[in-house]
């Protein structure tokens, strides 16, 4: 899984009037969706030698124009001199598409024209992105990747790293493992990466390890914050509980991930509910001292429509699907919409539920 390769593909056959680079051109890179871990990635990615396109709007889009994209936090400061346009208007030898999973069908329909032939790297929340960009880009190489690296964007322009998390890439939709292991070496002079083969499972893994974002997106708490409240504890292990039974009553074999693997996951929902506490106690340790939001957090303060629906939704599904139900997770997705819905303060401040109703909310289900 550490194969070197110089480049992954040549690029869209469409584009065949541009001259291809040679062995010793910089690797060209596209990071569709340049929020917080798309800045990551592409920041690390600039300073490892690759020639960085990504791509944004508003005013980080003009931040990064004026002033490059800074990096700051647990993968070291850096200013990275990307290409930062609205859409692109080259082809890639590489493409990573890091929107929030409801704004991917958009981005990816803006950028079709440079994205046929190309290798395309989804890292996104969700089960679904894979099978989303695949049926958007006709004869796309689809890979499917899962991201640990904890980040915000605290103002525009600039990405802090408050977790150096590993990205792990597996096959998607018209690739194999071998197109993920060329894919984890191109990144691994960046970024930490690897190969995995267990897609479904490896998408499953990371879809458990993301139910902390609910509580905090309800509360306005940290994850480490919401880890460390006996209650909401409760509340997050008995969700990742009923996230691991969905999964397994659905087939799904969990992969390695962030830690975890299916071994441990099968401990997590049928040990005591006191003792599988120690999972989420777990994450939060691995996310260290400094705050970690969590994306959905993220997108409530600042306004911007969650990826719940793609989480915790996805487990409801998941469970319909098979003909059981998921209530905890149900409940968890109505109240961050209702949250987010909600009308905000005279500051601007969401209007968050303090943790004696969300345990009066989720106490019954436990």
């Amino acid at each position: 899984m550490n194969d070197e390769v110089t480049r992954t593909q040549t690029p869209a056959p469409h584009r065949a009037d541009e001259a291809s680079p040679d062995a010793t051109s910089p690797t060209r890179i596209a990071v569709i969706g340049c929020g917080s871990i798309g800045g990551a990635m592409a920041a690390s990615l600039d300073r490892a030698g690759c020639q960085v396109t990504v791509t944004a709007r508003g005013d980080h889009l003009a931040a990064m124009q004026r002033d490059g994209l800074r990096m700051t936090g647990a993968f070291g400061d850096h200013v990275a001199h990307v290409h930062a346009v609205p859409a692109l208007d080259a082809a890639p030898d590489l493409a990573i598409l890091t929107t929030k999973a409801q704004d991917a069908a958009a981005a990816l329909a803006d950028n079709a024209e440079w994205l046929r032939g190309v290798p395309l790297l989804v890292v996104q929340n969700g089960v679904e992105g894979p099978t989303t960009a695949h049926q958007a880009i006709a004869g796309a190489s689809v890979l499917s990747g899962t991201s640990s690296i904890g980040a915000n964007v605290p103002q525009p322009g600039l990405v802090d790293v408050t977790t150096p998390g590993p990205t792990v890439v597996c096959p998607g939709p018209g690739s194999d493992l071998d197109d993920a292991r060329r894919v984890a070496a191109l990144l691994q002079p960046a970024l930490p990466a690897r190969a995995v083969e267990n897609t479904d499972g490896v998408l499953w893994t990371k879809l458990v390890v993301n139910q902390v974002n609910a509580l905090p997106a309800i509360t306005g708490l940290s994850i480490q914050q919401t880890v460390a409240d006996d209650r909401l504890r409760r509340v997050l292990t008995a969700s990742m509980r009923e996230a691991v039974h969905v999964a397994h009553a659905s087939g799904i074999r969990f992969g390695s991930a962030q830690g975890l693997d299916d071994s441990m996951l099968t401990v997590l929902a049928e040990v005591p509910s006191v003792t599988a506490e120690f999972i989420p106690l777990l994450l939060a340790k691995r996310m260290g001292d400094v705050p970690n939001t969590g994306s959905t957090l993220q997108s409530v303060v600042s306004g911007r429509p969650t990826e719940i629906d793609h989480l915790h939704g996805a487990v409801v599904r998941a469970a319909e699907q098979i003909g059981t139900r998921a209530p905890l997770n149900a409940v968890l997705v109505r109240l961050v919409h209702e949250v987010e819905n909600a009308a905000r303060s005279a500051d601007g401040r969401p209007t968050f539920r303090s943790v004696d109703q969300v345990w009066a909310e989720a106490e019954d289900l436990l």
